[in-house]
C-alpha cells in the first residue's frame, strides 16, 4: 500500500490529488506510531524501528518526502511535516544522513520557520529539534541558513519569557545549534546575538506572575547562556563571549535577577550558576560581581548574603551547591579577590564593633559549625581562597582565633589541626567523615607550594604521630579514604619540607614511615584516594553537582592537586638521602641559572630603554631638522617677496624722475623707503634669531663630541660591550656629519642672503642722496624750500644712522658666522682624530688576536711533535728523561762548566 501511494506521489499528472495520499499515509503512520507509544513492549519497538527501514532503504522516498514540502497547499506540508518528525524519532541517525546527501534538502526544511501559518512554523521547529540532534554537520548548515536570526524573530514575537510551549521549543533548537558546536557559538557571537538575550531577563519586580511556562522558558534560557560560557568550551571562546555578556549589560541583568525577592528557588538557583559560569576566569566580570551589592538595610555585599546562605544549614542542598560553586569561579584564577577574602580574616581589618559579618568570618562559622555539610563546603571555599596563591598562604597563618574566655588565641592552622584530631568525639549532623575530609583537603591545598606553612604544621609535635597513627591502623572501607587523605599530607610535609627544623627533616620522616607504616603500605594508602568511586565523577567537571549530601567528598581543583602530587610524593618516599642532596644541588643550581637569566634580562631590558631613549633623541633631532628646514624655505619665499617689492619700487622710482616733480611723490618714495627699511631690520631679527638657534644646535653637538670622546677613553669591560660601542659611535659620528653639512649649507645661504640685503640697502641709500639733490619744483618761496630741505636732510640724517647701525649689525653677525664656522672646522677635525684612533685601536686588538692564536697553534704543534719523538724514543728502547729531570740535568751542566771556567782562571 505505501508503495502504491508513493507511486502516486511521484506522478506528475496525479500532482494534484497527492495531498490526499499524503494524508492517508500520515495518517496510517501516525496511528501505527500512536500504537507503538502506547504499547511499550520491545517487540512493538522494533517493528516500528523496522517499518520506517523499510521506508526508507530507497532514499528516493525521503528525497520526495522533502520535495513535497515545497508545496504551499496545507494538506501536504503539514502531513509531511509529520510524517518526517516520526521518521526522525524512529531512525535518527539514518534519516539524518540521507537529508544531508539530498540537494537542498537542510534548506527545504529551513523554509517552515518563515510559513505564516503558525501550526506549520510550530512543528517546523519540532521538525529541526530531531534533525539537529547531535549531529554537528547538519547544525552548521541550519546555523548559516540563518536560523539564529528566525528563531530569535519567533521568541521576541512569543514574549520572550512570558510566551508560550513555542518559545521553550525555540530555546530548545538553540541549545541544540549551539551545545558543543564551537564554529557555531562562534557565528552566534559575532551577529551580535548575544546582545538579543538581554531583554529576556527583564522579569519585572513583581513578584506575581511566575507561571509554570515562564519559569520553564527561563530556566532553558539561563541553561542557554551556561551553554556560551561553559568551562568545557575553548578558554578563548569563553573569555569573549564573557566580554560580550558584560558589555551588552547581561551580566548586570542577571545579577538584578539574583538580589530580587519572590524569585522561585529553581530559578534563582539557576541564576546563580549562570552568573557563576558568567564570571569564572575573567577579571572584569568578577570586579563587577565584587561590587554588587544586596538591597538591604545596610546594604551589604553579594557575597557575603550568598555565603550566609551557603552555612545556613535550612536552605537547600541544590541552593548551597550553587552557592559554593559561584564563590569558587569568584576566586578562579583572581589573585585580588583572593586577598579580599583573606584579608578580611586578618586582625587588622575585621570590625571590631561587629555590626557587619564579613566573608571570612562566616567561612570560618561554617569550618567550626555542627553541620558537617556546611564543615566541608567552609573548608573548600577556603582553600579556593589559596589557590596557586603562596601570598595568601603565608598571610593566612597570621589568623588568629579566640577559642575561650581566659584562653590565649589559637592559630586557625592549630584549630583546623585540633578539629580533625578529635575526630568522631564531637557529635556533628550529616556524614560521619565529610568534616575530615573537608579538613584535610584544606590542610593539602594550604600546605602544597608553601615551605612555610610545612614549618609551622610541623612545629606542633602533635601533628606527625596522629597522622602516622592513622594511616598505621587497619580501619573499615569508610575511613580508608580519611587514611588517603593522611597520607597525602604526610606526603606533602616531607616534599614541601625545607628541613628547617631538625626534629622533623625530610630523611628523618621517612624513617619514621619505614618504621611505623612501612614505604609500600603508605603507598597503598596513598592510593586510597584516587580509587575512591567519587574521585573520578568529581574530576569531570567543576561544578560541584550531587545528588545528596552523603557524595559531596572530593573537590574538582582538589582532584587535580592529587593528580599532580601522588607520582611526585611517591617518588620522593623512595629516594635516598643522596638522591636528595643531588636534587638540592640541581634545585640550586636551577636558581643560580635562573638569577643569572634574570640579571641579563635586566640588562637587556636597561639595554633596551637606552635604545628607546636614543632613537628619541634622534626622532627630536630629525623633527629640528625638519623645523630648521622649514624655517630655510620660509625665508627664501620672504626673500623673494622683498625681490618682488624691490622691482616695484625700482619701477615707481623711475617714473617720478620722468615726472621731475612733485614734492608729494619724493616724500611718497621717503615713506616707501623707511618701510623697506622697517622691513629690513624685521628680516635682520629673524635671521639673529636663526643664528641663535644654530649656536645652540652647535653647542649641544659638541656636548655629544665630549660624550663620545669620553666613552671613548674610557676602556671597556669586554669584546662584546666594546664592539656595539664602536658601532654606536660610528652611528652617532655619521650622523653628526650629516647634520654639521646640513648646517654648514644653512649658513652659506643666510650668509648670501645677507649680501644681498646689504647691496639693496646701499642702492636705496644712493637713490635717497639722488632724490634730496633733486631740482625744486617753481613757484614755490625759498624759506618753503628751505624748510623742505631742511626735512629732507633730518630724515637723510635718520637714514644713515640707521643704515650705519644695520651695517654695525650686519658685521656682528658674520663675525659670529665666521666663529661659527671656525667651531665646526675645530668638531670636524676631532671627529676625524676620534675615528683615526677608533680604528687604529681596533686594528691593534685584531692583530694582537690574530698574533696570540697563531702563538697558541704553534705551541700545540711543538707539545705534538715532541710528544710523538718521545713515543718513538720509548718505542726503539731508548731512555727518554721527563720534563723535570731535563730541568734538573740542565742546571748540573751549568754548574759544572762554572767550575770548569773557575779552574781555568786558576791555571791563568
Amino acid at each position: 500500500m505505501i508503495e502504491e501511494m508513493l507511486c502516486v506521489l511521484s506522478n506528475r499528472y496525479l500532482r494534484n490529488t497527492a495531498w490526499k495520499w499524503v494524508y492517508k499515509l500520515w495518517t496510517i503512520l501516525s496511528m501505527f506510531y500512536k500504537q507503538i507509544e502506547e504499547n511499550s513492549t520491545r517487540q512493538s519497538e522494533d517493528f516500528g524501528s523496522q517499518f520506517t527501514e523499510i521506508f526508507i532503504k530507497q532514499q528516493e522516498n525521503v528525497t520526495l518526502l522533502l520535495s513535497l514540502l515545497e508545496e504551499f497547499d496545507f494538506h501536504v506540508r503539514w502531513p509531511g511535516v509529520k510524517l518526517l518528525t516520526s521518521l526522525l524519532k524512529q531512525l535518527g541517525p539514518q534519516v539524518q544522513q540521507i537529508i544531508l546527501v539530498s540537494p537542498m534538502g537542510v534548506s527545504r526544511l529551513m523554509d517552515l520557520l518563515a510559513d505564516s501559518r503558525e501550526v506549520i512554523r510550530n512543528d517546523g521547529v519540532l521538525l529541526l529539534q530531531a534533525l539537529t540532534r547531535s549531529n554537528g554537520a547538519i547544525q552548521k548548515i541550519v546555523a548559516f541558513e540563518n536560523a539564529f536570526e528566525r528563531l530569535l524573530d519567533i521568541i521576541t514575537e512569543e514574549g520572550n519569557s512570558d510566551g508560550g510551549i513555542v518559545v521553550e521549543d525555540c530555546l530548545i533548537l538553540l541549545q541544540n545549534l549551539l551545545k558543543n558546536n564551537n564554529s557555531n557559538q562562534n557565528f552566534f557571537k559575532e551577529g551580535s546575538y548575544i546582545q538579543r538575550m538581554k531583554p529576556w531577563f527583564d522579569v519585572g519586580d513583581e513578584n506575581s506572575g511566575w507561571s509554570a511556562q515562564k519559569v520553564t522558558n527561563l530556566h532553558v534560557m539561563l541553561q542557554l547562556v551556561r551553554v556560551l560560557v561553559s568551562p568545557t568550551n575553548p578558554p578563548g571562546a569563553t573569555s569573549s563571549c564573557q566580554k560580550a555578556m558584560f558589555q551588552c549589560g547581561l551580566l548586570q541583568q542577571l545579577c538584578t535577577i539574583l538580589m530580587a525577592t519572590g524569585v522561585p528557588a529553581d530559578i534563582l538557583t539557576e541564576t546563580i550558576n549562570t552568573v557563576s559560569e558568567v564570571i569564572r576566569g575573567y577579571q572584569v566580570n568578577q570586579d563587577y560581581f565584587a561590587s554588587v551589592n544586596a538591597p538591604s538595610n545596610p546594604p551589604r555585599p553579594a557575597i557575603v548574603v550568598l555565603l550566609m546562605s551557603m552555612v545556613n544549614e535550612r536552605q537547600p542542598f541544590v541552593l548551597r551547591c550553587a552557592v559554593l560553586y559561584c564563590f569558587q569561579c569568584f576566586l578562579y584564577k583572581n589573585q585580588k579577590g583572593q586577598g579580599e577574602i583573606v584579608s578580611t580574616l586578618l586582625p587588622s581589618t575585621i570590625d571590631a564593633t561587629g555590626n557587619s559579618v564579613s566573608a571570612g568570618q562566616l567561612l570560618c562559622g561554617g569550618l567550626f559549625s555542627t553541620d558537617s555539610l556546611s564543615n566541608w563546603c567552609a573548608a573548600v571555599a577556603l582553600a579556593h581562597a589559596l589557590q596557586e596563591n603562596a601570598t595568601q598562604k603565608e598571610q593566612l597563618l597570621r589568623v588568629q582565633l579566640a577559642t575561650s574566655i581566659g584562653n590565649p588565641p589559637v592559630s586557625l592552622l592549630q584549630q583546623c589541626t585540633n578539629i580533625l584530631s578529635q575526630g568522631d568525639k564531637i557529635d556533628r549532623r550529616g556524614s560521619k567523615i565529610q568534616t575530615r575530609v573537608g579538613l584535610l583537603m584544606l590542610l593539602c591545598t594550604w600546605l602544597s607550594n608553601c615551605p612555610i606553612a610545612v614549618t609551622h604544621f610541623l612545629h606542633n609535635s602533635a601533628n606527625v604521630p596522629f597522622l602516622t597513627g592513622q594511616i598505621a591502623e587497619n580501619l573499615g572501607e569508610e575511613e580508608q579514604l580519611v587514611q588517603g587523605l593522611c597520607a597525602l599530607l604526610l606526603g606533602i610535609s616531607i616534599y614541601f619540607n625545607d628541613n628547617s627544623l631538625e626534629s622533623y627533616m625530610k630523611e628523618k620522616l621517612k624513617q619514621l614511615i619505614e618504621k611505623r607504616i612501612g614505604k609500600e603500605n603508605f603507598i597503598e594508602k596513598l592510593g586510597f584516594i584516587s580509587k575512591h568511586e567519587l574521585y573520578s565523577r568529581a574530576s569531570q567537571k567543576p561544578q560541584p553537582n550531587f545528588p545528596s549530601p552523603e557524595y559531596m567528598i572530593f573537590d574538582h581543583e582538589f582532584t587535580k592537586l592529587v593528580k599532580e602530587l601522588e607520582g611526585v610524593i611517591t617518588k620522593a618516599i623512595y629516594k635516598s638521602s643522596e638522591e636528595d642532596k643531588k636534587e638540592e644541588e640541581v634545585k640550586k643550581t636551577l636558581e643560580q641559572h635562573d638569577s643569572i637569566v634574570t640579571h641579563y634580562k635586566n640588562m637587556i631590558r636597561e639595554q633596551d630603554l637606552q635604545l628607546e631613549e636614543l632613537k628619541q633623541q634622534i626622532s627630536t633631532l630629525k623633527c629640528q631638522n625638519e623645523q630648521l628646514q622649514t624655517a630655510v624655505t620660509q625665508q627664501v619665499s620672504q626673500i623673494q617677496q622683498h625681490k618682488d617689492q624691490y622691482n616695484l619700487l625700482k619701477v615707481q622710482l623711475g617714473k617720478d624722475n620722468q615726472h621731475q616733480g612733485s614734492y608729494s611723490d619724493k616724500t611718497q618714495v621717503n615713506g616707501i623707503q623707511s618701510e623697506e627699511v622697517g622691513r629690513l631690520r624685521e628680516e635682520l631679527e629673524e635671521l639673529k634669531s636663526n643664528q641663535e638657534l644654530l649656536q645652540s644646535q652647535l653647542a649641544e653637538k659638541n656636548s655629544l663630541i665630549e660624550n663620545l670622546k669620553s666613552s671613548q677613553t674610557s676602556p671597556g669591560t669586554n669584546e662584546q660591550s666594546s664592539a656595539t660601542a664602536s658601532a654606536r659611535d660610528s652611528e652617532q659620528i655619521a650622523e653628526l656629519k650629516q647634520e654639521l653639512a646640513t648646517l654648514k649649507s644653512q649658513l652659506n645661504s643666510q650668509s648670501m642672503e645677507i649680501t644681498k640685503l646689504q647691496t639693496e640697502k646701499q642702492e636705496l641709500l644712493q637713490k635717497t642722496e639722488t632724490f634730496a639733490k633733486s631740482v625744486p619744483v617753481p613757484g614755490e618761496s625759498e624759506a618753503g624750500m628751505a624748510t623742505k630741505t631742511t626735512d629732507v636732510e633730518g630724515r637723510l640724517s635718520a637714514l644713515l644712522q640707521e643704515t650705519k647701525e644695520l651695517k654695525n649689525e650686519i658685521k656682528a653677525l658674520s663675525e659670529e658666522r665666521t666663529a661659527i664656522k671656525e667651531q665646526l672646522d675645530a668638531s670636524n677635525s676631532t671627529i676625524a682624530i676620534l675615528q683615526n684612533e677608533k680604528n687604529k685601536l681596533e686594528m691593534d686588538v685584531t692583530d694582537s688576536k690574530k698574533e696570540q692564536d697563531d702563538l697558541l697553534v704553534l705551541l700545540a704543534d711543538q707539545d705534538q711533535k715532541i710528544f710523538s719523538l718521545k713515543n718513538k724514543l720509548k718505542e726503539l728502547g731508548h731512555p727518554v728523561e721527563e720534563e723535570d729531570e731535563l730541568e734538573s740535568g740542565d742546571q748540573d751542566d751549568e754548574e759544572d762548566e762554572d767550575e770548569d771556567d773557575g779552574k781555568d782562571q786558576g791555571h791563568i
